[in-house]
């Protein structure tokens, strides 16, 4: 068990990285001309993502506190 990520932070290293993948994702298809429309619900599940984040940033602080 020791060097291994505690559970608030595996999960926020978890959904880092699902934040990452999604921008990607909206980058890739804006380049390709996706329309406006699948543009903004991806805009949509991006900032869920990042208040999802935020939260378990501050649950991960609390815990190291």
């Amino acid at each position: 068990m020791i060097g291994k990520l505690g559970d608030p932070e595996r999960r926020l290293e978890e959904e880092i990285g699902h934040v990452r993948g999604l921008v990607l994702i909206r980058r890739m298809l804006a380049e390709r001309g996706a329309p406006e429309a699948e543009l903004r619900e991806c805009d949509i599940v991006i900032a869920r993502s990042r208040s999802e984040l935020a939260e378990l940033a501050g649950r991960a602080d609390a815990c190291a506190a």
